[in-house]
């Protein structure tokens, strides 16, 4: 690579750097300003925020529960009518929060809430080494303790707390156990349930036992129905967004959403619909977009990307990066089932060696559950090696959202990740969203390229 690509990179990584730290600066400045620019709420905002105030024909109702498309104002009015409505009605009272992670949910909701509550005469106290926010306006205190509903042994982190109200943030991606541990835990006369979630498979736990019992979702005849076959009914508060409910998005925003998302991925975030995964998984593929014939253009950076198998294939890319697009530039498939001969870490080690070649490279993006494959190539000290972040539905959007910009591409000679692009299917007899494990050898190296490396582009990019 030529120095002038190099300083173009260079200066790209810069920007984005001095962009970060605005950014931050500009956060802080706002949180120490105890201002937040509040803008015209929607008519379902508004109903989140008043339906349990005491001249709502709904104030008797046990929760309320919002889904819909991404970026639609659901978090922000829940998170904050939750507040409101507890301080309202307690007072020296445990609340619960919860997102996928306590990371997650500081980052999401957190930060944006304490804007808001100081903005409306509010203050609060952030105890950190306790997760919990005790939040205060006049003589009414009440405390809010943050959890984390990442698996089923999250459900062990809210034994034991008595709680008034519950407030759960993407309740789609928390496991049922934690869900019902943490219900379970408000027992204060009056309490209440909050949830919002992005739409999943209309198979989804939470769709079949909260969303389709609601009772206001039924007619009477349905209601009456499920009642006689001994099915207790929801008595919850349902709306469903989209992104035209957040008013503050102008339609330019709205249009690059919408072009983020093809196929399973539009049709929950942005339609905000509640579907199956079916047919082929990266559908939006096409030979006559995604290849490049002919020689590769020069790229900035090369990193390698390793699905391991010894029973099953081992696939390996090389792919040459120039600041906005990768292309796959060469790739090993080894079937050892086909050959007729397994191999060992070391006979692939010299097959990832011929890959590269005299390639510089930045690192080698390894399936995290190939300890052994690891170990023996930090044992010849050539590379630097980084464990691929696996989260498979994650991973799958992300390369998604590349395939559809035109931002992932192929090299003719790469056949295995051709013809895999052509099989990779959903499950869709699984009853949730997995996909069928054949012909994801090549596709599995591609996701932990995209999701661990080309992930922190797109912010850049949209």
């Amino acid at each position: 690579m030529n120095n002038s690509a190099w300083q173009q990179l260079n200066e790209r990584r810069e920007r984005i750097k001095e962009r970060v730290k605005q950014n931050l600066e500009a956060r802080k400045a706002k949180l120490k300003s105890n201002t937040f620019d509040f803008k015209p709420f929607s008519v379902k905002q508004k109903k989140v925020l008043t339906w349990w105030c005491s001249d709502s024909p709904v104030k008797d109702c046990d929760g309320i529960i919002a889904d819909g498309s991404i970026r639609s104002g659901k978090t922000m009015s829940m998170s904050l009518s939750y507040v409101f409505w507890a301080m309202s009605t307690f007072n020296q009272n445990n609340f619960g929060m919860a997102g996928k992670t306590i990371g997650s949910f500081r980052r999401n909701v957190v930060f944006w809430l304490k804007l808001m509550i100081r903005s409306r005469g509010y203050k609060i106290k952030d105890h950190r080494s306790d997760n919990m926010l005790e939040i205060t306006k006049g003589d009414v205190t009440n405390y809010f303790y943050i959890f984390g509903g990442k698996d089923e042994r999250s459900q062990d982190l809210i034994q034991g707390i008595t709680l008034a109200g519950m407030f759960f943030d993407e309740v789609a991606i928390m496991p049922e156990s934690f869900v019902n541990q943490a219900t379970g835990r408000c027992s204060v006369t009056g309490s209440k349930f909050w949830f919002n979630c992005n739409p999943d498979n209309p198979r989804h736990w939470f769709k079949i036992n909260w969303i389709d019992k609601c009772k206001c979702n039924l007619s009477t005849d349905a209601a009456a129905e499920l009642i006689k076959k001994g099915i207790e009914l929801k008595n919850l508060v349902y709306l469903h967004f989209t992104m035209d409910d957040n008013l503050s998005l102008d339609e330019k925003i709205k249009k690059r959403y919408k072009s983020m998302y093809v196929g399973v991925f539009f049709k929950r975030f942005i339609l905000g619909l509640w579907c199956v995964a079916d047919g082929l998984v990266y559908s939006m593929f096409d030979e006559n977009k995604h290849i490049i014939r002919g020689e590769c253009p020069k790229s900035g950076m090369h990193i390698v990307s390793v699905d391991y198998g010894t029973v099953n294939p081992f696939s390996a890319g090389l792919w040459g990066f120039d600041g906005k697009r990768a292309i796959r530039e060469k790739e090993i498939y080894y079937n050892g089932r086909e050959k007729g001969q397994r191999v060992d870490d070391e006979a692939y080690y010299k097959m990832l060696k011929e890959l590269i070649g005299k390639t510089k490279i930045e690192y080698i993006i390894v399936d995290p559950s190939a300890a052994s494959f690891i170990e023996t190539i930090k044992k010849h000290g050539e590379y630097i090696v980084k464990k691929a972040n696996n989260d498979v539905l994650d991973g799958i959007r992300v390369v998604t959202t590349f395939l559809n910009s035109g931002r992932l591409l192929i090299h003719e000679n790469c056949k295995n990740s051709i013809e895999e692009f052509g099989l990779y299917c959903w499950n869709e007899e699984s009853g949730e969203d997995k996909v069928i494990k054949e012909n994801d050898h090549a596709m599995d190296d591609i996701r932990y390229f995209c999701y661990t490396f080309m992930r922190k582009w797109l912010r850049w990019e949209y």
